[in-house]
């Protein structure tokens, strides 16, 4: 047989070649010596084709052979055999889905092809009748056959080319010889609906006619149910039409697409890829809807295509091989049967005596050659099924060929260094985002080590998110290709998979390279975009791109990114410590707002006295009035410079004060805390009217804040923890604490004014501890400018020390202040401020150390001064033993006030302070007084007692007298043979004349026995008074025991001998009784 002109061609040249499939020959598995017997005993002609993938049928071969249908499993031995065909018919086209099998065949008898349908799924009930060959009868069960109808069309019989169906079995199309296509909607209904009619069909749709042969046929279904619709691809030999077929009839018209076709066999349906595939002998093509799409140029005759997943398989006709070929395929298939016939015959001949056909499978999407093979003899069918490609020979032989798995197939490709066809091969297997990232380092690696580093760098680009950074960077550490470093490491941080490492690296090879406009990019240009996508993710770590800045010296930037993002602290720090900028700092501190300020006040307000001393006071003055923001405060100079800070005395003073707080905490709370607004506590009212004084040591220039009229917007913080900024500041403090107390609470220092009225303790020193915020606010500020007040009394300056002690004087004085008194007096009392100790005694009503301070500095003129104000009080009665004490302590002081003894001795008497032996035992402790100095009011004492000797005798007498008239009445009432005599004529409780029965009681009241009671007879008049007396001593036996209460009461009275009589008197102390026994 001469070679053909045309023989199969080779793929295009850039399309590589590779054996992605293990080719195996299928064997019987009773005889592993050939091929499977079910398929070799098979009778031509022989139809092949596979169940479908949502078949509900084992995986299983279909095929049709003379008359029957066999059915094979995924071994090839038979699972059943049917009669499909009458005697001599045959098969011309099989298709199953959904368990229907779907067969177009011919029959004796009849002129026009058969359309039957079979439910694989069911059974017949009963056997139907067959003879064999010999002509004896048997039996045998098939599936239930459903439809059994002619297709007829036209007056003359045409044959059937192609068919298609959905998956569904919603439509059915058949394409016939004359170029005439039927379609029959509603498939599935119609069998359903009409189980037992064998003919009863859809009428048959004409989609289309012309005198064009039909080649194939394919439905291009919708991916889901909410699709434009169902449609057709009809292919011709000359022309590729579609028309849809899922709306009304006639509502789209047939439309051509291409005006090339194809042969019989070579169109075929991709039906994940919705998309026609159609072979002709120059190359392959697809198309949809909208028209042709792809082309691959492959040259050469194809008698049938097939599609498997992403594969296409192409079989050639039979051709006469030849070692001229241009197919390497073919070429390698003649050399290998010269060298065995060389083998077994001593002589070469350059080729064979038979045909053979080319099987060649595309990758179309990676676009290239998955397997070539050649098969001597033909081949009759290629079908899939069972995860493989199964190809039947003419000469009965079965192969199978089995993909590789995908990284077997990347494997083959990184011996080749082919990367880029590695990664469009793993994307087109499905292969995860790891998988394809490691493809592209492999790729890197390579380019890498060939000196590209652009481009290796560019596919290590590719694996962020899968392949660690380090070990990309460790790669471009070297300075000459820190460039490519810079470039990995932004995209690093625009996907957001940066570390504060990477972000320290970057900005480092920012720095080092002086990059100044890719760092600009780089810092604002991110957080620009940041703010437009409305992330709050940056795409670097924040913290490290400002300390980076800031150790490299790039200050602008990292001010830039502490502004920005809110980063006070770090913006502060930089600008103070590092640019040196104070009064941009105070400006930012202003425009903060009060939380923020509040915070980075505490951090860095001591450092911003230092520098910046008056503008800092006046920015913490408005921060804790709460008139931050509200008004626009002129502050001085930032370049000016107070004359002085603070001395030497006053910093140990403050420090003690704040020591002093710290350690105990009782006088302020142990943190502070944010004051409420315009609060007024413990009874206090604001002053109007009150006066600010002038600043001691000379004041600093800074005013106090007037008062604001309008409530604070934010609660102000509490002043407190500013208070250790001013440790080196004493005026600026002063400052500070006035226009603090009177811009928040409007208080102020009022003028001190003394009284000559009596005074009342208005501050008591036992009250616990404050705890509402706002007082124990105030009662810090109070307590600290008193202490500063009185840390200048000891000033040299004569002026000082009286405007210092003029406004300690009015803290101290001022009762609606609420300092705290012990706190004052520890303070008063330390640096010997006189006037404040005496104004702090009076407050808290210690008048006895009033006193006793006169009496050490020797002042008698104060002491019986202030004995005349305080004493004329009932609880500073005891004042006067302690004054008379004192006048007779030294002859001096007794000569000088013996008129104000007397008056003192009057005052004793008129208030019963002493009685007259303590005051003698007083005036003789020692031998300053004398007789003759209080001789008169000894005389007068002396017969006042006689005088009431006298009284008490004649009330003892009459005391006695009674007592013996009350034993003779007992005696007499006792006496049993002394007879009693009543002359009582009227009833006691009716006041009726008596009459008997009557009862007479030995008190002289008599009764009618009917008034009295039968219970207990006692007199009703004297019965209650009785009573009164019997509970009363009952009361007083019971107080016997009770030994607890009577040394209370003797204790608690002023005369505790006169308590002890009087239980005497009430039989309290004599022997015990019961209570039976008291009358």
């Amino acid at each position: 047989m001469p070679p053909l002109p045309s023989p199969a061609g080779p793929s295009a040249p850039q399309w590589r070649s590779f054996t992605f499939f293990d080719v195996d020959d299928v064997k019987d598995n009773d005889d592993l010596a050939q091929s499977p017997r079910s398929l070799s005993s098979l009778t031509p002609p022989i139809i092949l084709t596979p169940t479908s993938s949502n078949s509900p049928l084992p995986p299983s071969l279909i095929v049709s052979s003379s008359s029957n249908i066999t059915l094979l499993d995924r071994h090839f031995n038979v699972e059943r055999t049917f009669r499909g065909w009458e005697t001599n018919g045959r098969a011309t086209a099989l298709m199953e889905a959904g368990g229907l099998l779907v067969a177009i065949g011919e029959e004796e008898g009849s002129r026009w092809p058969v359309l039957k349908i079979w439910d694989l799924t069911r059974e017949e009930k009963r056997k139907s009748a067959t003879k064999d060959g010999n002509g004896t009868a048997e039996r045998e069960r098939g599936p239930v056959l459903v439809r059994n109808v002619r297709i007829q069309h036209g007056q003359r019989p045409h044959p059937v080319s192609s068919i298609a169906i959905t998956s569904n079995l919603s439509h059915l199309a058949i394409g016939l010889g004359d170029g005439t296509v039927l379609l029959y909607r509603h498939l599935l209904q119609s069998l359903t609906t009409s189980p037992t009619s064998l003919t009863a069909l859809p009428k048959a749709r004409v989609i289309h006619e012309s005198k064009e042969p039909i080649t194939g046929l394919g439905f291009r279904e919708p991916q889901d149910t909410t699709g434009t619709g169902i449609s057709l691809f009809i292919v011709t030999t000359n022309r590729i039409l579609s028309a849809p077929v899922s709306g009304k009839s006639g509502s789209s018209e047939t439309r051509t697409i291409d005006e090339l076709g194809c042969d019989l066999g070579c169109a075929v349906m991709d039906s994940q890829k919705k998309e026609m595939i159609v072979a002709r002998d120059e190359a392959i093509y697809l198309y949809s809807n909208e028209g042709r799409g792809a082309c691959y140029a492959y040259e050469g005759p194809k008698s049938s295509i097939a599609v498997y997943n992403h594969n296409l398989i192409i079989i050639s006709p039979p051709f006469y091989p030849s070692a001229n070929s241009a197919s390497a395929t073919v070429r390698h298939y003649v050399s290998k049967q010269a060298n065995a016939t060389t083998s077994s015959e001593g002589s070469a001949t350059s080729t064979s005596s038979s045909d053979i056909s080319k099987v060649t499978i595309f990758d179309l999407q990676n676009k290239l050659v998955s397997y070539s093979g050649t098969y001597r003899d033909g081949v009759r069918e290629v079908f899939c099924q069972w995860g493989g490609i199964f190809v039947y020979g003419g000469n009965s032989k079965l192969t199978r060929l089995t993909e590789h798995s995908t990284s077997a197939k990347l494997d083959v490709l990184y011996r080749r260094n082919l990367y880029t066809l590695a990664i469009s091969l793993a994307r087109s297997q499905g292969m995860g985002e790891s998988g394809v990232a490691d493809i592209h380092r492999r790729y890197g690696d390579y380019l890498y080590t060939k000196g590209d580093f652009d481009g290796a760098m560019g596919q290590f680009v590719k694996t962020l998110g899968n392949l660690q950074p380090s070990y990309v960077i460790r790669k471009f550490l070297d300075a000459q290709r820190i460039h490519n470093l810079t470039t990995y490491l932004q995209e690093l941080h625009s996907r957001g998979l940066a570390n504060p490492d990477h972000t320290t690296l970057l900005l480092n090879c920012y720095t080092k390279t002086s990059d100044r406009a890719r760092l600009d990019s780089f810092i604002k240009t991110e957080a620009r975009r940041s703010e437009i996508s409305g992330d709050e993710e940056l795409p670097f770590d924040l913290d490290t791109a400002i300390r980076v800045c800031r150790q490299a010296g790039f200050y602008e930037h990292a001010t830039y990114l502490a502004k920005k993002f809110g980063r006070h602290e770090e913006y502060l720090r930089i600008q103070i410590e590092d640019a040196g900028e104070i009064g941009e700092a105070l400006r930012y501190l202003r425009g903060l707002g009060p939380e923020a300020c509040e915070e980075n006040m505490v951090r860095y307000g001591r450092t911003l006295l230092n520098s910046e001393p008056q503008a800092t006071t006046a920015l913490l003055i408005d921060l804790c009035s709460g008139d931050l923001g509200k008004k626009k405060v002129e502050t001085p100079a930032l370049d000016s410079k107070p004359n002085g800070n603070a001395t030497t005395s006053s910093g140990p003073a403050m420090l003690s004060y704040l020591g002093y707080n710290r350690v105990t905490g009782l006088f302020t709370g142990d943190t502070p805390s944010g004051a409420q607004s315009s609060a007024q506590t413990d009874g206090a009212t604001p002053q109007p009217n009150g006066e600010k004084g002038d600043v001691p040591n000379g004041g600093t220039g800074l005013e106090a804040a007037p008062i604001i009229e309008d409530e604070p917007s934010y609660i102000p913080p509490s002043p407190r923890q500013y208070f250790a900024h001013f440790v080196d500041h004493r005026e600026l403090f002063v400052t500070f604490l006035e226009s603090v107390a009177l811009a928040l609470w409007n208080q102020s220092l009022a003028s001190p004014s003394s009284s000559s009225s009596v005074p009342k303790p208005s501050r008591d020193i036992d009250l616990p501890p404050p705890s509402d915020p706002t007082t124990i606010d105030q009662r810090a500020v109070w307590n600290a400018l008193l202490e500063l007040y009185l840390s200048s009394t000891h000033s040299d300056d004569k002026d000082m020390y009286e405007r210092s002690s003029q406004k300690a004087l009015a803290v101290i004085s001022n009762e609606i202040l609420p300092y705290d008194p012990m706190h004052a007096l520890i303070l008063c009392s330390t640096v010997g401020f006189d006037k404040g100790l005496i104004h702090l005694w009076e407050q808290m009503g210690m008048y006895e150390d009033i006193i006793r301070f006169y009496i050490d500095q020797n002042q008698s003129e104060k002491v019986l001064e202030h004995l005349e104000i305080y004493g004329k009080m009932e609880s500073n009665l005891g004042l006067y033993p302690l004054v008379l004490r004192y006048l007779t302590s030294s002859p001096r002081i007794l000569s000088k006030h013996h008129g104000d003894l007397i008056k003192i001795l009057q005052k004793v008497d008129e208030y019963r302070i002493l009685p007259p032996l303590a005051v003698i035992q007083l005036l003789s402790r020692n031998g300053v007084a004398s007789v003759g100095t209080v001789k008169e009011w000894l005389r007068g004492k002396v017969e006042e007692n006689k005088e009431q000797v006298e009284s008490d005798k004649h009330l003892v007498e009459s005391y006695r007298s009674e007592t013996l008239t009350k034993k003779k009445a007992i005696q007499d009432l006792s006496n049993v043979d002394q007879p009693e005599v009543f002359q009582v004529t009227r009833c006691a409780a009716c006041g009726g004349q008596l009459d008997l029965p009557s009862v007479h009681f030995m008190c002289k009241h008599s009764y009618h026995q009917r008034c009295l009671s039968d219970s207990e007879p006692e007199c009703i008049l004297c019965a209650r008074q009785h009573s009164v007396i019997r509970e009363l001593r009952r009361n007083q036996t019971r107080l016997a025991d009770r030994h607890d209460l009577f040394i209370d009461e003797v204790r608690d009275s002023e005369d505790g001998f006169e308590v002890v009589a009087g239980a005497f008197g009430r039989g309290l102390m004599g022997k015990e009784r019961d209570l039976d026994d008291v009358v």
